[in-house]
């Protein structure tokens, strides 16, 4: 999907806005009715002219689609303020996205106030994160021990790390498909993840 440029003959107070998605849904709509008015609106996936004072990225639920986006974007406007959005509250979301480089994360449940609400604050140079974030951050171990993965476990992280598919890795270890897919989704627990990508960087950070 193009960038589409919202008609403006005045200078908007947030500037130009990108809201970056990879379809045109009701929430984009809702993005682009809660910002009309405030500031210049650019709606699209690919590219946008000119400079942003700010990108929202609407993230559907695939985490790794978001990081990957987020990567984009920090390699095409390293300094500007960058806000993501979630179709729902999601802090395992929101705080992989703050540790990657937003500056705030937002969900299309909140009040259209508050989401604009957060364009300003980010703008300002400022964290805009849910309440409930900091609650997640100190129920959970940032420093998770591959220590605590048993032999098993373990082992199938490294061939993870080498970069075997979940087949190969059954095969070089004898073992069913479904078996490797158990043993992942419990060193995910272990280490606090969600998926592969994740587990392998942890793994390869040395965390004890």
């Amino acid at each position: 999907m193009e960038a589409v440029r919202e008609a403006t003959s005045v200078a908007k107070p947030l500037g130009l806005v990108w809201v970056l998605t990879s379809s045109y849904s009701i929430t984009t709509e809702g993005l682009k009715q809660v910002l009309e008015g405030k500031a210049e609106v650019y709606i699209g996936g690919h590219s946008c002219a000119g400079s942003p004072s700010c990108v929202v990225l609407y993230d559907a639920g695939m985490e790794e689609d978001c990081l990957h986006a987020m990567g984009r974007i920090r390699e095409l406007y390293p300094g500007v303020p960058l806000l993501v959005v979630g179709p729902k509250l999601d802090l395992e979301l929101a705080w992989a996205s703050l540790k990657n480089g937003a500056d705030g994360f937002v969900h299309a449940m909140m009040h259209p106030a508050q989401v604009l609400r957060a364009v300003e604050v980010v703008q300002r140079g400022e964290l805009a994160a849910p309440r409930k974030l900091l609650g997640y951050f100190l129920s959970h171990n940032e420093k998770p021990k591959i220590g605590d993965l048993s032999a098993r476990q373990r082992e199938i992280l490294e061939l993870v790390v080498e970069g075997l598919s979940n087949a190969e890795i059954a095969r070089r270890l004898y073992l069913s498909e479904s078996t490797i897919k158990q043993h992942l989704g419990a060193v995910y627990k272990v280490l606090g993840v969600r998926n592969r990508t994740q587990a392998a960087k942890t793994m390869r950070g040395g965390a004890r």
